[in-house]
């Protein structure tokens, strides 16, 4: 409890719980890489065939349908989303759904910059969902699965009409490999590598449905598309990004890392053994908040709390009456004792979200790691405490 200014004795033994780029799957070391296609085209036979295995078992691995299109596209998580907004908007009206930072920026993105006059912006504060019940399926509607500077998602996709006559366009970043995605309801889903499997930085997956591939060959945007987003021309689904044929250049020692992350991903049973995993970080996590008299979850209803960004608020009457820039200020002193205690690393809240912690509980950290960190919270906690109310 928060009283103890004790150290507990075991510290995680890897301390990583960054929300991105995230933990390296356990017992990964540089040697995962000896086999990659350095120095060689990634257009040669070699090449193409190291991308074409990570899209090929990707999909086996998350049971997307075999209809569906997955790419491996430039800029990460990021790049992925741009892509399908700038390609496929404008047709339709837009929902557009947000309640975090990063659902905030595709706000930015459709209103700012496409100029989509026809929009309907449904958002809700940290910690919360807006109203699903109210989303028009007529319109083309664009959300995340999971916010990860929130620590939020949607319970599942029971919401999301079967008739829709619009395109789902979902960032899914931070729940693919750890969370059930119900293929069938979305038409867009994005992620990166290096979120759930640990992956390193800088490349996109783009997954498509048969709806979202009729879109692209039959509409045209009013805008310019540039062409790191082009995924048709001239009416004509530009095939080779779903097979290997990359729009720029890879880097093929990312290749190699994702199959490497795709091979232990199998070794612990697919993707039913990953969202164990992951759930099981979340309900050690959960059995901790029962105990604790200064954290909450920053999710209000346990339906909509991430198992991989799991972000807590802190509910101690001293904090809470603290100013928003003093509660800031302890925030980032705790994530910084916790760091100079080598215990947990880049643990402080996303910059733009509510003073507290974001853990991350994908399915590359162990469940031994999360218990081992939870009394060292409660010890720098009360550290920080003490130290404050002293002064």
């Amino acid at each position: 409890m928060s009283e103890s200014l004790n150290p507990p004795t075991t510290k995680p033994s890897v301390p990583h719980f960054s929300s991105g780029p995230c933990a390296k799957r356990p017992g990964w070391s540089v040697s995962a890489l000896q086999n990659a296609c350095v120095g060689r085209s990634h257009r040669s036979e070699d090449g193409k065939a190291k991308l074409a295995e990570v899209i090929d078992r990707s999909k086996k691995i998350l049971g997307v349908p075999s209809d569906y299109r997955l790419g491996i596209v430039p800029a990460s998580d990021t790049g992925a989303v741009e892509m399908a907004l700038w390609s496929l908007l404008g047709q339709r009206p837009v929902d557009i759904l947000a309640w975090e930072s990063f659902g905030q920026e595709w706000v930015k993105d459709v209103v700012d910059e496409l100029k989509i006059a026809d929009l309907r912006l449904m958002k809700a504060p940290y910690g919360s969902l807006p109203d699903l019940s109210q989303v028009d399926f007529n319109h083309d509607v664009v959300f995340l699965w999971n916010g990860t500077t929130s620590g939020v998602r949607v319970p599942n996709g029971d919401w999301i009409a079967d008739d829709r006559q619009g395109l789902t366009i979902c960032d899914a970043t931070s729940a693919v490999f750890a969370m059930d995605i119900p293929w069938h309801k979305l038409d867009v889903v994005t992620y990166s590598w290096q979120k759930v499997l640990g992956g390193e930085a800088q490349h996109g997956i783009v997954v498509l449905s048969p709806r979202a591939v009729e879109r692209l060959q039959s509409y045209e945007p009013a805008w310019p598309i540039p062409k790191i987003f082009r995924m048709s021309q001239k009416g004509k689904l530009i095939e080779g990004i779903f097979k290997g044929d990359t729009i720029n250049t890879p880097s093929m020692l990312c290749v190699e890392d994702a199959i490497d992350g795709l091979n232990w991903a199998e070794s612990v049973g697919g993707l039913s053994g990953l969202i164990s995993r992951s759930e099981g970080n979340l309900s050690a996590i959960a059995k901790w908040i029962e105990k604790s008299d200064w954290a909450d979850f920053l999710a209000e209803k346990p339906e909509i709390r991430s198992c991989t960004s799991i972000c807590l608020k802190i509910i101690d009457s001293w904090f809470t009456s603290l100013s928003e820039e003093d509660q800031a200020k302890y925030t980032k002193k705790l994530a910084k004792l916790l760091e100079k205690q080598k215990v947990a690393y880049d643990i402080a809240p996303y910059r733009a979200a509510p003073p507290g912690l974001r853990i991350w509980g994908g399915a590359t950290v162990e469940t031994a790691d999360i218990e081992a960190l939870l009394p060292w919270l409660d010890w720098a906690y009360a550290t920080v405490k003490a130290e404050a109310t002293a002064s």
